[in-house]
């Protein structure tokens, strides 16, 4: 999200006249625009790939990138920004094949400044008006995909309604959940988030409903869990798909109630929360095989709000990786201030499979590794190549583990599952759901 509050709309100038040049940079600044003007198209892209712009004026006539070409190569980037052209050959023709290609608006030369001014206001408007506001601050985009999300959480927040967030690893589901709890009307009220991936059956039970003290060996004084801690405010129940089974049932039993009964205690407790989970799994892949529940899915999923990859919205990365840089740049007290040219071309280029998360890390090694307050290429050639073999992710790792795990005890026990379910203290039904989730065959391990 871009942070205009208070401060001079950004204005991207082009033409090869420098002397318009210089007189619309004077015109445009008393008329409170912050303006870089540039020569000509090729320069245009540099600014435009490495700063954020709200607007971009344009000559259409001129010599190597025209103004059309520098439209299709700005979209390529930043589909969302307003661009307006001007020439002194103006026709008719000229002005429909601009507009019929997504070019904002068409100006003749001599421009004619009330209607600059105006057209650059309805620019203005519709760069501002995309822009999402204090509640979803720390989401930073102009992607209009991703402004389509935000404006869809923006209304569903006011309800109250379950929210389910799909999207891939790193693609920020839990800052979306925080944007929508800050949206609605418990924004006063504690926002609470767990991983259901990451802890044991047992634990996460205790974690969420809470424990009377003595249920449990350790449990030396009683716990409220983390549904009593998020009361009035939101719960937020990430990777929701790894959640066990018989969890999943009390899960949907304390929904529909409305009610939580402490692990150990003979008690219910009222509670108030919304819920808001999410997952980067298939649930109905899930339902199909058992290890989710239908039931709970629909009550989980009264809406639901799918990110996009980071691949999926290009034109985010040179605002992302900005941001990050800053930031990272303050945090370890550094004087690093941007990206050369084609380093910043390589990471809009790039394929991302990690998503944000990656983009973070990138930024990351190129901030504790650069010497210069430009971050060259070879730098981020390097971090994409070191975090392409990143470190897994809790889940990846578990499944991982399980899937070893259960490889080693079949083969211990010839495939006999009954005993490969007592020595791993399952019953048969969840082995048999657990061999299915990791494409093991009892048959395979027979003597």
């Amino acid at each position: 999200m871009s942070d205009k509050k208070d401060v001079k709309p950004q204005l991207l100038l082009v033409d090869d006249d420098q002397s318009l040049l210089r007189l619309l940079t004077i015109r445009l600044e008393g008329e409170g625009y912050q303006v870089t003007a540039v020569e000509d198209g090729q320069a245009a892209l540099k600014k435009i790939n490495n700063e954020s712009f709200d607007v971009v004026l344009s000559d259409l006539r001129m010599p190597g990138l025209d103004g059309l070409s520098l439209f299709e190569e700005i979209m390529g980037v930043r589909k969302d920004i307003p661009v307006i052209l001007m020439t002194a050959h103006g026709t008719i023709s000229d002005a429909v094949a601009a507009t019929q290609r997504g070019v904002f608006g068409f100006l003749t030369k001599p421009v004619d400044h009330e209607e600059l001014r105006s057209l650059l206001q309805k620019a203005l408007s519709q760069s501002v008006a995309a822009q999402p506001g204090e509640w979803a601050k720390e989401i930073i985009t102009r992607s209009p995909e991703m402004l389509n999300v935000l404006d869809q959480a923006y209304r569903i927040a006011q309800r109250e309604v379950s929210v389910l967030i799909s999207g891939a690893s790193g693609t920020g589901k839990e800052l979306l959940a925080n944007a929508i709890h800050q949206a609605s009307n418990r924004r006063d009220k504690p926002f609470v988030a767990i991983n259901c991936g990451a802890l044991p059956e047992n634990l996460l039970e205790s974690e969420l409903f809470g424990h009377a003290k003595g249920a449990f060996t350790g449990a030396v004084q009683a716990n409220g869990g983390l549904f009593r801690e998020a009361d009035g405010g939101t719960l937020f129940l990430d990777e929701i798909g790894d959640m066990p089974m018989t969890l999943q049932v009390k899960l949907l039993r304390a929904l529909q109630e409305r009610q939580i009964r402490p692990v150990g205690s003979s008690k219910h407790v009222d509670i108030d929360v919304r819920i808001i989970s999410a997952t980067h799994k298939d649930l109905h892949k899930e339902m199909e095989e058992g290890s989710f529940r239908e039931d709970l899915y629909y009550r989980l999923n009264v809406v639901n709000l799918k990110l996009p990859a980071l691949k999926e919205r290009s034109e985010d990365i040179p605002l992302l990786a900005r941001s990050l840089l800053r930031q990272s740049a303050q945090r370890h007290q550094v004087s690093v201030s941007q990206f050369s040219d084609d380093a910043m071309q390589l990471l809009v280029k790039s394929d991302w499979p990690g998503n944000v998360r990656q983009l973070v890390n990138v930024v990351e090694q190129c901030v504790a590794l650069t010497q210069t307050p430009v971050v060259p290429l070879h730098l981020v050639e390097q971090a994409l190549s070191a975090t392409r073999q990143s470190w897994p992710t809790l889940t990846e790792a578990r499944d991982a583990f399980e899937q070893k795990y259960l490889f080693k005890l079949l083969k211990m026990t010839d495939g006999n599952v009954t005993r490969a379910a007592e020595l791993a203290g399952r019953n048969r039904t969840d082995m048999h759901k657990l061999m299915k989730k990791h494409e093991l065959d009892a048959s395979d391990f027979r003597s």
